[in-house]
């Protein structure tokens, strides 16, 4: 028995992620992990029979596809899924359902994705079955084994497990990053009592509307299996994430030694004149500001030192905030030496500018509904009363130091709680950005975002500007600043990356050992090569790599051919060649049968055997739609590129993968070259299939730094 609830849950989490990483499909997942949680769950159910509740425990390993939007299906055989069922015994009607999962990606530990919420919830698990009262509601626990294959299992749970009916609400805990505060950043749909309970029953609630805002904007490219409970059972929840330092957020970093255990209106007339045109001139301010910020940002990319704030993020603060700064003061200063209007009242002009702005943001956010609205409610009431207040004082004596001491302290309360809100964005999209592959530079929007940041806490602090009698020391030190952080930047001494243990700062690239074979239109091998396929996750390429490795270099970078589908790797790709691979259980493909039907469409049946992750592309050619299949419903999604992804994986134990679809084919269709191209990658994560003796040859070529996430594939391409 541990001594504290604390140590409980370090020692679940230890011997969770002490297999390493946990992938669908591999015995670490679905064998040694399922018996830990098995034994646990035993231990508790042992104590329970003495106390008011018992427990029912439920293996599922569930079977089934289902759409993710756009052209993404994703399908499942016999992933797993734990229920356990804590009820009074004097029965309940109504359940909560708390989820976690404790599958991870492949090549990371998983200590806070998501082994350490399963370690918790078999925690409180523990701690309800010892209460001496009978809860008046049942929960279930729910723990998922494969949330990172496209949240399979919860779908799994929702749409065919018994117990779903009895769900009336849930709370999914999950990470974008490694430790700290969990903050909720989703809950709803509507259903506010949720939110209501949480903030009574939480020791220090940690939410925001904001967040959820953005998450369900699509900006973060992520998603939890809050959205399946959701939009398939139609379920109100709570979303709460751990969201501090995710740059260690699937990486090998993600370990348990990293978790912490402490995260106005006037009178009309000259006035609206002089009010138009001091708007005119703030939006002009804030437009230079951004050109000028892209434009450094240009210059930056161009020195080839793109990345350089990822290991030194207050570097980003100190060039770009440092620009946009000074070209704020700048223009104002050169604004206000060409009014002739004393400087207190374009102060209380200015000031009314940035008043009349936040109302329209205001009134903006409110006509659509928007919770985030209070943030512009907050910059305009506390400013508005701060104004009031002190307007007869600003009169009389114009700006003294007391007046500026009292007028600061009227904008501290909003200031500072969105400072705090700014802090979490930069601490959220830094690490996004870091292994963004967009082709849009990530310096780019590091600096919008900075400079976004200086618009918005400038909006109030312009009042000073026309104020005071001079700016050229301000401006001369924002200059100096500016220039001793470009050169430096420009001089390289701002590397991206780091291998400091207690900071890590990882360059992702992902490395397939693969082979590819390419068959002609009757079925035999037309072609084959075999080679390294080195995937860039973030936006500076190779060039920091070849120097340690110079194979790998832009003479070997290869692009997509678009005839055929995904070429059996990402777009662009840097391909080194390399000895064929022959995994020990090698794919089985097979055309089961191919037959015209009633409706003149032509239908074909596959049967496929291989590893636990595997992916079909389907390309209709010219003249050829993709009219129905057995995925998701039967509807293929619509995809302006023409073609099709369907992402398949299965647990222990799976039957083959039998799938089948219908094309038809139009009049200008040519049958030279086939109706559709068909590919199967299969993919090896784990056991010895999933390494090379040549993989990991060069895996130890690497840097330190550089996190290279590996496995083995192989890809057939076929045209029927």
């Amino acid at each position: 028995m541990c001594k504290t609830v604390m140590l409980c849950i370090r020692k679940h989490l230890e011997q969770i992620t002490s297999v390493g990483p946990r992938t669908v499909g591999s015995p670490e997942n679905e064998i040694t992990t399922v018996n830990y949680l098995l034994d646990q769950i035993e231990q508790i159910r042992s104590e329970s029979k003495t106390g008011p509740h018992f427990i029912t425990v439920d293996i599922q390993r569930p079977t089934g596809c289902f759409s993710l939007g756009g052209f993404t299906i994703s399908c499942y055989d016999h992933v797993t899924n734990i229920a356990v069922k804590l009820q009074p015994k004097t029965s309940a009607q109504h359940f909560m359902l708390a989820n976690c999962h404790f599958d991870s990606v492949p090549n990371s530990p998983g200590a806070s994705d998501d082994a350490v919420s399963c370690s918790v919830m078999l925690e409180v698990l523990h701690s309800l079955v010892n209460l001496s009262m009978p809860l008046k509601h049942g929960v279930i626990f729910l723990f998922n084994g494969a949330e990172e294959t496209k949240l399979q299992a919860s779908h799994g749970f929702i749409t065919q497990h018994p117990w779903a009916q009895q769900v009336r609400a849930f709370v999914n805990l999950e990470a974008a990053g490694v430790g700290g505060k969990e903050l909720v950043f989703q809950t709803g749909p509507e259903n506010p009592w949720l939110v209501q309970a949480y903030a009574r029953a939480a020791v220090h609630p940690f939410a925001s509307v904001v967040g959820q805002e953005i998450f369900q904007s699509g900006l973060i490219p992520s998603d939890t299996d809050f959205r399946i409970f959701r939009d398939f059972g139609n379920i109100p929840g709570i979303d709460l994430a751990f969201i501090e330092n995710g740059f260690l957020y699937h990486t090998k970093y993600d370990t348990p030694e990293r978790i912490h255990t402490n995260s106005i209106q006037r009178a009309a007339g000259r006035y609206i004149c002089e009010l138009v045109c001091a708007v005119c001139v703030l939006i002009l301010s804030w437009v230079i500001t951004l050109l000028t910020v892209l434009f450094v940002a240009l210059l930056v990319k161009l020195m080839g030192r793109s990345m350089f704030w990822y290991s030194y993020f207050y570097a980003a603060i100190c060039l770009y905030g440092s620009a946009a700064i000074g070209i704020i003061v700048l223009i104002h200063t050169l604004a206000k030496t060409r009014c002739r209007v004393r400087r207190v009242d374009l102060a209380e002009l200015f000031f009314d500018v940035s008043l009349l702005l936040w109302c329209c943001v205001l009134l903006f956010l409110t006509s659509r509904g928007w919770c985030s609205a209070y943030l512009p409610m907050m910059m305009v009431v506390f400013p508005l009363i701060s104004k009031l207040l002190l307007s007869r004082h600003f009169r009389a004596r114009g700006a003294t130091l007391q007046y500026s001491v009292l007028y600061l302290m009227g904008l501290a309360i909003p200031y500072i709680h969105i400072m705090f809100l700014i802090r979490v964005i930069f601490e959220v999209f830094t690490p996004i950005l870091g292994r963004s592959t967009s082709e849009t530079p990530p310096d780019f929007i590091m600096a919008l975002l900075v400079a976004l940041a200086t618009v918005i806490l400038s909006s109030y602090f312009i009042h000073f500007i026309y104020l005071s009698r001079s700016t050229k020391w301000i401006l001369a030190v924002l200059g100096s600043v500016f220039t001793l952080m470009f050169v430096l930047v420009g001089c390289g001494l701002f590397f991206p990356y780091s291998a400091d243990p207690s900071s890590p700062r990882p360059k992702r690239v992902s490395v397939q050992h693969i082979t590819r074979r390419f068959h002609s239109l009757n079925g035999s091998l037309q072609s084959s090569d075999s080679g390294f396929c080195i995937n860039n996750q973030d936006y500076t390429g190779m060039q920091h790599i070849t120097p340690y490795i110079p194979q790998i270099n832009d003479s070997i970078c290869t692009l997509c051919q678009e005839q055929l589908p995904y070429y059996g790797f990402p777009r662009k790709s840097w391909y080194l060649p390399a000895p064929e691979v022959s995994p020990k259980a090698p794919l089985e493909f097979q055309l089961l049968s191919r037959q015209e039907t009633e409706g003149g469409t032509i239908k074909m049946t596959f049967e496929v055997k291989g590893p636990s992750h595997m992916s079909l592309y389907l390309h209709p050619h010219a003249g050829v739609s993709l009219s129905s299949w057995s995925f998701g419903g039967g509807t293929p999604g619509f995809n302006l590129s023409g073609k099709y992804f369907v992402f398949y994986s299965h647990g222990l134990d799976a039957a083959a993968w039998n799938f089948w679809f219908e094309i038809q084919v139009g009049l200008n269709a040519s049958p030279d070259e086939g109706w559709i191209s068909l590919a199967i990658s299969a993919h090896y994560f784990s056991g010895s299939d999933g390494r090379s003796e040549q993989l990991e040859s060069l895996l130890k070529r690497f840097p330190a730094w550089v996190f290279p996430a590996s496995w083995i594939s192989t890809y057939h391409m076929y045209r029927y």
